[in-house]
């Protein structure tokens, strides 16, 4: 029977100028999951609108569970307004109020969550008070919770992320990220006394730091493990971490090593960063391909 995850927080559109591509980290994680062979479903809200109508669409087609994503009549689908006229300096607008923003607390999302193997979130859907207010009663279950912080200015305080990661078991968090956590809590300098640090603040099992092309690293029992990364042709790097992130999970559910997590994690991010888009699809043989080249 395979694994079961619930993923948490926002689905949108990124509105380009070109087009429109679907996305959100959440819902990203939750795709590469199902892709992965694993029972996925998303907690979300989107609009009763045409974008959410095409949404509910885009992720049927890949198989994602939506039973559990509401529909709000009156705010509208998420979106996201990205200005790529500058490729080295593009800028998001992450359009408020959404959908997402108020997704409602019910018994039948809580009783999924008891049951599941793991409960993904991130910082992002907690900028509103209705979602925050629902995420955090379900953070009250048991079960293992996961957190890819996902930082976006400016909708977190320090408060904010104290009280998430003290709510989580597992930390997922990017280079930046790592850098304005160590300014906020006041960590040491390095690296590896920072992770300690932030393990024992918040009674952390394991802290997951991606470092873009130069890999990852994994600290976990006192220990850092670290990854080169997969070298290969960018084609670009949307939803890479999304995909690191669910090859993380699905391996570590497998309870294979740290060091297999990491390999398989690096794996999946190397190969959807040589594919267009933040959730291509792909066959598990080509990650196998990436892992032997």
């Amino acid at each position: 029977m395979p694994r079961s995850v619930i993923c948490f927080g926002e689905m949108l559109w990124d509105v380009f100028p070109k087009g429109k591509i679907a996305g959100g980290a959440p819902m990203n994680v939750a795709l590469h999951l199902q892709h992965l062979g694993l029972d996925v479903s998303m907690i979300s809200k989107v609009g009763t609108d045409k974008l959410g109508k095409k949404l509910l669409k885009f992720v049927g087609g890949y198989g994602l569970r939506k039973e559990l994503i509401q529909e709000d009549p009156h705010l509208p689908t998420g979106t996201v307004l990205v200005n790529d006229s500058d490729a080295e300096n593009i800028k998001y607008d992450i359009v408020q109020p959404a959908a997402w923003d108020n997704i409602q607390w019910n018994e039948e999302s809580a009783r999924r969550i008891t049951l599941a193997d793991a409960f993904v979130f991130g910082s992002l859907a907690a900028r509103d008070i209705n979602s925050r207010t629902t995420l955090f009663k379900y953070l009250a279950l048991d079960t293992l919770k996961i957190l890819d912080i996902n930082l976006r200015q400016p909708f977190f305080t320090a408060e904010l992320i104290e009280k998430l990661l003290l709510s989580c078991n597992i930390l997922k968090i990017n280079e930046d990220e790592l850098t304005l956590l160590a300014d906020y809590l006041n960590l040491p300098d390095t690296i590896s006394q920072a992770l300690a640090k932030l393990t024992e603040m918040f009674d952390l099992e394991m802290i997951c730091v991606t470092l873009g092309s130069k890999g990852a690293i994994l600290f976990t029992d006192d220990e850092i493990i670290s990854h080169p990364g997969y070298p290969v042709a960018v084609v670009d790097t949307v939803g890479s971490g999304d995909a690191f992130l669910a090859g993380f999970i699905s391996k570590y559910l497998e309870k294979e090593s740290p060091e297999r997590i990491l390999d398989y994690a690096c794996a999946m991010g190397a190969l959807v960063a040589t594919l267009a888009g933040g959730t291509p699809k792909y066959s598990l043989e080509a990650i196998e391909a990436i892992k032997n080249a």
